[in-house]
């Protein structure tokens, strides 16, 4: 009996690892195409949630980088805004997919409330079907604020997908909570020195 039982075990594992590859690039070829993760289709066959949404919070946070810099780890999807005495305010965030994801150390070149969106030549080569243009508002990808980093086509803006906080699914913006991305917006100001890394 307890050999039936282990032979039964092996099976399911031997069966989970034929179908977690290939539904991991079925889903990771569907996000290329579409621009994002779909809604919904997480793969999540043994219920971890992954990091999901993490609460604004004051954490200890060890650095270099002056008070008011933007820090932006990529690998662990989180932003932290540098405080004196060795703290930072850290926030959740969303980050670019795979092929996507880029480092460097930019300025905050602007900001902006309830941003339109125009997307870029690359993103409507990629996707055909998106609008032209989107003036700001509840709808639009950008969400409630937007701060610009200079040289590049990518932003920290809010969202209204607050779903995909904690997950790799942009074009390469960093995307927060609309009350997360005002609370920061409020912070910092035009000249702010965001590393990503």
């Amino acid at each position: 009996m307890p050999l039936r039982y282990l032979s039964t075990v092996l099976a399911a594992f031997a069966w989970f690892a034929m179908v977690l590859p290939s539904a991991a690039n079925w889903d990771e070829r569907e996000q290329m195409l579409s621009g994002g993760s779909p809604k919904g289709r997480n793969y999540n066959f043994f219920g971890f949630a992954g990091d999901g949404v993490v609460t604004r919070t004051t954490v200890r946070y060890a650095t270099e980088q002056k008070p008011g810099t933007i820090v932006i780890d990529t690998a662990e999807r989180r932003l932290y805004l540098v405080q004196e005495g060795g703290s930072a305010l850290r926030y959740g965030i969303g980050v670019g997919r795979i092929g996507f994801t880029w480092k460097g150390v930019r300025k905050v070149t602007e900001k902006r409330e309830w941003p339109s969106w125009t997307p870029p030549p690359q993103m409507l080569k990629r996707q055909p079907n998106l609008p032209r243009f989107m003036p700001g508002g509840l709808d639009n990808p950008l969400g409630a604020r937007a701060l610009y980093l200079g040289g590049t086509l990518y932003r920290i803006h809010g969202s209204n997908e607050p779903e995909t906080i904690g997950q790799a699914v942009s074009s390469g913006c960093f995307r927060m909570t609309n009350d997360d991305v005002v609370d920061l917006y409020n912070r910092v100001q035009v000249g702010t020195t965001v590393v990503v890394r």
